[in-house]
């Protein structure tokens, strides 16, 4: 059997500290890095390399990140991750408005940026095999009707149950696809919780809540089941409605 090729990364800073730093610590985390320090060494390295997500730093000699940024979203679809400085408000606004992912601000945490990384490239394995939800305006299931337009839970015509946004995003994914085992990693691409919600224990919290709004008896759950060392799994019927 194949080794599993490790997810590769391309940095891309003129400060010799930060691509050492990150290739160091990227490298072990099990991850790919590849470096430039300008455009041009970038352009160099994607032409030659399939790269999965790249880390672009703003302030950059010649053409900057946002700069470089729009030109990268011209020609690919590659997660892109800002790194901006504390005072660069109006550059992280462009730059996620010309077609970035996501911005980490420097100084920055090793680990939050290790984080944030997984998140994108979470995000991006799942958008293959993630259900069509949008095509859907709500879903039933064992009595509750959770209407995707409004973000209502409502179950017998009763009052409507508040839902974080965590919590509705993980029921919708839930709905989407009913009677399968999903992992936490799937059930954080497939909900899109990939933010501040990066970490893996945070799936396990927000399934507590979940449970608590919508099981009879959330110590004896049946709607959403723990599926022993592989994940969760809503155990219901589910209607769509379109």
């Amino acid at each position: 059997m194949s080794a599993k090729l490790e997810p590769h990364i391309l940095v891309v800073d003129d400060d010799p500290a930060v691509l050492a730093l990150l290739q160091d610590y990227f490298g072990a985390n099990e991850l790919r890095v590849s470096v430039a320090d300008d455009g041009a060494s970038m352009q160099e390295v994607f032409d030659r390399e399939a790269i999965d997500l790249v880390l672009l730093d703003v302030r950059l000699p010649g053409e900057n990140g946002i700069q470089l940024a729009a030109r990268l979203r011209e020609r690919a679809s590659v997660p892109i991750i800002l790194l901006t400085g504390r005072a660069e408000e109006a550059d992280r606004v462009m730059g996620l408005e010309m077609g970035a992912d996501d911005y980490v601000v420097k100084p920055f945490s090793s680990r939050e940026l290790l984080a944030r990384v997984r998140a994108q490239l979470r995000r991006v394995h799942m958008q293959e095999a993630r259900p069509l939800a949008d095509e859907a305006r709500a879903y039933r299931f064992a009595g509750w009707e959770l209407n995707l337009r409004t973000r209502r839970l409502t179950k017998g015509g009763g009052a409507p149950v508040e839902l974080s946004n965590g919590q509705f995003s993980l029921l919708v994914a839930f709905c989407a696809t009913p009677q399968r085992v999903l992992s936490r990693d799937q059930l954080l691409g497939l909900s899109r919780l990939h933010s501040a919600e990066v970490y893996d224990r945070n799936i396990d919290v927000q399934i507590l809540r979940l449970r608590r709004q919508i099981e009879e008896d959330p110590s004896q759950p049946r709607l959403i089941v723990t599926e022993r060392g592989a994940g969760y799994r809503l155990d219901a019927d589910v209607e769509t409605l379109r």
